[in-house]
């Protein structure tokens, strides 16, 4: 309360004139915040559409409660009084805007035209082409605040619902373009969680207490790294739709001539060729090669890699995945990097290179669950290769579990995968019947193969 009273006088100072005096406009704001901030909703309404109408300027919280009380309404009303919430719901935003477009000096625009969209589609309260233009507006004037990972998708989702209309005029080129962009925006968000996760894993690793905020930001941070994930799933779910090689090579051949000097266009058309497997078509080299002429960089020098090494030029493709690893300066550009060269090893049967670069992942970004889902899949893909009796090879499956289950400790975005998947490794381990017969619990097991680790069998 004596916050409040504290923000109450420093809004005193306020030059704006308000409908009501301002004593009115800062006792009632009092009076509905005191309601809102037990979820008293019903007894705020009232009081706050008066502040709202009265005093839009006084204070943030008149939108920002005001969107739980509205929200509060629409569901516990029906028929035409719910109707008129939805319709105050989408104004408030629009209010928000003028009165509030930014907080603490950053703009908030992005957030607030997307949040509107998002009700729009939740409420259905426009088609496809209107909800689509605000998303549009927001992303065009303030992208930085457009992070939700739920609007994005639905953003990118109401222009694929357009282009394939009859009477649409979405190109394809239009279409693509979009999405890498909006794909690039998921990886951006991605990026900063995974950054301040980071942190608190290092600080678990290392054996110390987090904070009661740390633990908190934890939670939130895998919220919306498992949200990040799933939306991103099902935007790629979309484009893999459209984006076949059939479609995309003859698209980036029409569009080579005018965009071969553009570096950002000449990437995301060989990064999408690559991703939907299409760099054995004679025109990846060229997209390839061109990219490198105009900008050497991590990218077209991992391309160039992966040219050589489909051409059984394992040394030659080596010296270019190191040029592309030792160009990236940014760690977490670095990371995904080393985890594709990691995936194309282990594609090609060289289990313990893929580990190394999968290691080398890891240590410029230890939430990178990928990178051990993927050292697991290499332990478990070798347990015909490693122990001497059924048993021995068997138990390499722990490890498997092992190394999947710190996959979802580390990132939240994959834990349901991990799970499943460690789940899977341990239902092909040895069972507690095969630990009793061999009469081993408690015993080492070491695997003197290339995996070069040990496991102990469980105690019954």
């Amino acid at each position: 309360m004596k916050k409040l009273r504290l923000l109450f006088l420093a809004i005193m100072t306020v030059n704006i004139s308000y409908g009501q005096s301002q004593e009115e406009c800062l006792n009632n704001l009092s009076i509905f915040a005191e309601s809102a901030k037990v979820k008293n909703y019903d007894a705020a309404y009232d009081t706050w559409k008066l502040v709202l109408e009265l005093c839009p300027k006084i204070n943030l919280a008149v939108y920002t409660y005001g969107e739980r009380i509205l929200k509060h309404k629409i569901k516990n009303s029906s028929g035409e009084d719910q109707l008129n919430f939805k319709k105050s719901l989408v104004s408030l935003y629009d209010k928000w805007l003028v009165n509030f477009p930014s907080k603490k000096g950053v703009s908030r625009v992005g957030d607030i035209l997307s949040t509107k969209a998002q009700v729009m589609i939740d409420n259905k309260m426009a088609g496809d082409a209107e909800v689509y233009q605000v998303f549009d507006l927001a992303y065009k004037k303030d992208a930085a605040s457009f992070t939700n990972p739920k609007g994005l998708y639905n953003y990118f989702d109401t222009l694929y619902k357009q282009y394939k209309s009859t009477e649409s005029d979405v190109t394809p080129e239009h279409l693509f373009n979009m999405y890498e962009e909006i794909s690039e925006k998921f990886e951006f968000e991605a990026t900063k969680l995974a950054k301040k996760l980071d942190k608190i894993l290092i600080k678990i690793d290392s054996g110390q207490p987090l904070t009661n905020r740390e633990t908190k930001n934890k939670r939130v941070y895998e919220v919306n790294s498992r949200a990040i994930g799933i939306f991103l799933s099902n935007l790629d779910a979309i484009i893999s739709i459209e984006a076949t090689c059939k479609n995309l090579i003859p698209l980036y051949k029409r569009n080579f001539d005018e965009n071969k000097s553009d570096s950002t266009w000449l990437k995301r058309a060989a990064s999408r060729m690559d991703g939907k497997d299409c760099s054995d078509d004679p025109f990846f080299v060229t997209l390839v090669e061109a990219l490198h002429d105009i900008e050497p960089s991590a990218d077209s020098a991992y391309y160039l890699g992966l040219l050589n090494d489909k051409k059984g030029k394992s040394s030659e493709a080596l010296k270019y995945y190191e040029e592309s690893i030792s160009l990236e300066t940014d760690q977490y550009k670095k990371a995904k990097i080393l985890y594709k060269i990691a995936v194309k090893f282990q594609k090609s049967g060289r289990k313990q290179s893929a580990r190394n670069y999968a290691r080398k992942a890891l240590k410029n970004q230890p939430s990178m669950g990928r990178a051990y889902l993927l050292i697991a899949s290499l332990y478990a893909s070798s347990a015909n290769d490693c122990g001497e009796t059924q048993f021995n090879k068997r138990a390499i499956y722990w490890l498997a579990a092992d190394i999947a289950n710190k996959a979802g400790r580390v990132d939240a975005s994959i834990k349901k995968l991990a799970n499943k998947t460690s789940k899977s490794y341990m239902g092909r381990a040895p069972s507690k019947t095969d630990i009793f017969s061999e009469a081993n619990e408690g015993t080492k097991i070491t695997f003197n193969c290339w995996v070069g680790a040990s496991v102990r069998v469980p105690k019954l």
